[in-house]
């Protein structure tokens, strides 16, 4: 069952060998399931089984395994990954049963009961990933998700095991696939998993994601991992021996181990922070998981072993974490400090009881494990949900803000404030004074124009921190502004405030289309339609709306000379295309300016070569990342069949792979021409000293023989910053720049910049 999807077709397997191993896999889950802690259910099991693999007979994944086989690795991650129980298990094995067959949903209820039947058809609702091909479908789906997750949260992590196994296996799928399903992956469904304390598949969810849309980044991180092994393992030697000493003298039960970083985590700080894989030194954090009979002392043993470790290492001053006293919104609690190592190195150290690393790794699931009547954790589930479908009720009418208000608060870094009373509220970073008004009450965010925090007054944009007490100010005159929607930060506050503006702009809206018909009225037109349609043109707006908006806040007067000359003017191309991604007009600055050659025909299952010769190229660059050959790059093609590139991680691109998977086509560049040249900035910093800049110009231009098209320098106390605009072929070449820039002496930092 561990057999790599795309070696499938290569076992060449009998009829009776392929039963064997599909009887064995099944087999698999039903041991797992009979050693966990659940009631034994197994006949219900058996019979959900037998019920799918015949739903199923004779139907082949694209990698050529048996189609069941599917459904019963979902149902081992559900049962032995997250740990639920048989009607989960079941619902797993007949999850794909209604879409694909020609079985209903009454067919399952008759079987299995109505509780297995509503979670098979809440999964079949939200079938074939969050996403259709079309931004509303989307929109649409993703709902449809929240909505049932909200019902019975066993749908979406089914839903998480089901696309954990699509990641696992999709070395079988064509590369436009993989790019749409990793992109997918990583825009929704790794937050979600983050969102629900399912820590262990976000972060394989991760770095699947991360395998397929950077192959030759992924597999070199992945490398220097296993090279770095061996000092590793003396670094947490020495460190941890002194420590195991202290917790044995405690009489404490535990173990202690070295988690190291994900391959996707590591990345993101080398890209965050512009650094080699060499100069990353928290490569792996120290885990001490100790055994606890009461959840009462589980605080104070925590703080024992806190203290012990700082006894014998020096503490970080402002990085301890207390996730114990103060849970984490998706469940997760821990204690967090980090200290200085022997070697001078900062290593964290995570202290939790069994119980917290169950709940850490397994999520809410692993709640219904140690539950005794509701806890804390669980109340803070149904508050996220409540808010989801609280947002639900005013959906945006525009699919990809309604996904991006979503997607605020899943992956948002938490601060805790507390209200006058002591009431802890928990917010995402850089949540503001009207966050908190909305949050509190929609009439309170509507009306309130100051706030005091730790009583000192201070506007409504106000950014907090943890631990600040806010106090919320109010006026009856005081309205709504579109202002406001720059500094909220919470999906409730966007979505409140945006209702109140809504409410606003359609009084606005309706006294501007009761002025245009008065108008259309007084003169006598008979084609009302073609007057709207030629005043938009004269005033550029895109839809009726925006001008009945304009003429209703008076920046648009309906004179007697505006009517007359609009019904003379013709109709000529008033319409402006928006580029659907950026909100912006489409225009010659939105793409790279360079000649385009008549676009190579498109085949989305083939992989589209890039070519580039003599400043004229089969292809257009996004300027929203400004991607060179070398770079991983994705294509997407526009409304006139071109192959618009952007970069893999471009944020972008994030939203196309998520919403527009049917118009992307993996890419390749063609070896460029060394007459060729792409723009590519780099950011230089160091020690200032007489004759640096000469020493730089001399590497770039003389070495190097790289062309600089403009240079940005400022020394100040000591330490100088540099910007550079350089013409370049392709990445390479700026990778083997700054590492040759890092030689100079006095030189600490030289890196590619967006």
């Amino acid at each position: 069952m561990d057999v790599e999807a795309k070696d499938y077709n290569s076992l060449n397997l009998s009829e009776e060998q392929e039963e064997k191993m599909i009887n064995e896999a099944f087999q698999d889950v039903l041991d797992g399931y009979l050693r966990s802690n659940h009631r034994k259910k197994v006949e219900i099991i058996k019979r959900a089984y037998e019920f799918a693999k015949n739903a199923h007979k004779g139907i082949r994944r694209r990698s050529g395994e048996p189609y069941i086989l599917h459904p019963i690795a979902v149902a081992k991650i559900v049962s032995q990954e997250i740990g639920l129980g048989s009607t989960s298990i079941c619902s797993a094995l007949l999850h794909d049963v209604v879409e694909d067959t020609e079985y209903t949903v009454e067919d399952i209820e008759i079987n299995f009961g109505k509780k297995i039947a509503s979670i098979v058809d809440g999964l079949t609702k939200i079938s074939g990933g969050i996403f259709g091909d079309k931004a509303s479908a989307q929109a649409e789906n993703f709902r449809k998700l929240l909505l049932t997750m909200a019902d019975d949260i066993r749908v979406i992590l089914i839903k998480m095991a089901d696309r954990l196994h699509n990641m696992r296996t999709l070395s079988s799928m064509l590369p436009n696939k993989q790019y749409k399903i990793a992109g997918e992956t990583l825009y929704i469904y790794a937050p979600l998993a983050h969102r629900l304390g399912l820590f262990a598949i976000k972060t394989e969810l991760e770095d699947l994601s991360f395998k397929y849309e950077h192959p030759d980044t992924y597999k070199d991180i992945k490398d220097k991992i296993v090279e770095s092994e061996k000092k590793r393992n003396s670094q947490y030697t020495d460190f941890s021996t002194p420590v195991k000493a202290k917790l044995d003298e405690m009489g404490l039960k535990y173990t202690i181990n070295a988690r190291v970083k994900s391959a996707y985590s590591i990345w993101k700080k080398m890209e965050t922070k512009h650094i080699p894989f060499e100069e990353v030194y928290d490569l792996y954090a120290v885990r001490i998981v100790f055994d606890c009979d009461a959840d009462a002392n589980e605080k104070q043993i925590c703080w024992n072993i806190y203290s012990a470790i700082t006894d014998i290492y020096k503490l970080h001053p402002t990085r301890t974490r207390d996730w114990v006293s103060t849970p984490k919104t998706n469940g997760y609690r821990a204690l967090h400090l980090t200290v200085m190592g022997p070697d001078g190195n900062w290593v964290e150290v995570q202290i939790r009881s069994r119980k917290m690393d169950d709940i850490a790794e397994r999520g809410f699931a692993a709640h219904w494990k140690y539950k005794i009547g509701e806890s804390d954790e669980e109340s803070e589930l149904e508050s996220w949900l409540k808010t989801i479908t609280d947002i639900l009720k005013e959906p945006k009418p525009n699919a990809m803000d309604f996904l991006d208000t979503i997607k605020l608060n899943l992956f948002a870094t938490e601060i805790f404030v507390f209200t006058p009373k002591g009431d802890l509220i928990t917010f995402p970073k850089n949540a503001t004074v009207l966050d908190v008004a909305y949050e509190l009450h929609t009439e309170l965010g509507s009306h309130c124009i100051a706030g005091k925090v730790n009583h000192r007054l201070v506007p409504i944009s106000q950014k907090l921190q943890s631990g600040d007490q806010v106090e919320i100010l109010t006026s009856e005159t005081q309205k709504p502004t579109p202002e406001w929607l720059n500094f909220v930060v919470t999906a409730k506050a966007k979505s409140k405030l945006e209702q109140a503006l809504r409410k606003e702009r359609k009084k606005i809206v309706d006294k501007g289309e009761a002025a245009v018909m008065a108008a259309i009225e007084e003169n006598n037109l008979t084609d009302a339609n073609r007057f709207i349609t030629k005043l938009m043109g004269v005033y550029n707006f895109h839809t009726r709306e925006d001008l009945f908006f304009a003429v209703g806040d008076n920046k648009v007067a309906l004179t007697d000379s505006v009517v007359k000359s609009t019904v003379k003017k013709q109709n000529q191309g008033i319409f402006t295309r928006i580029w659907p991604f950026t909100g912006k007009k489409k225009d010659v600055d939105e793409t790279q300016s360079a000649e385009t050659i008549t676009p190579d025909k498109i085949n989305k299952k083939e992989i589209y070569v890039l070519r580039s010769e003599g400043g004229v190229q089969n292809y257009k660059t996004a300027s929203c990342c400004n991607p060179i050959p070398g770079d991983d790059v994705v294509g997407y093609v526009d409304d006139n069949e071109e192959v618009i590139v952007h970069k893999m991680d471009c944020e972008v691109a994030m939203r196309i792979k998520s919403s527009f998977g049917n118009r992307l086509v993996a890419t390749k560049w063609l070896e460029s021409p060394l007459q060729t040249s792409f723009l590519a900035t780099i950011s230089v910093k160091g020690i200032d000293r007489m004759g640096i800049l000469q020493e730089l110009i001399h590497e770039i231009s003389i070495n190097m023989s790289i062309n600089i098209r403009k240079l940005d320098i400022e020394a100040r106390d000591g330490v100088f910053d540099c910007l550079l605009d350089l013409r370049v072929s392709d990445a390479r070449i700026v990778d083997r720049l700054c590492r040759q820039i890092k030689k100079i002496k006095d030189v600490t930092y030289a890196a590619r910049i967006k």
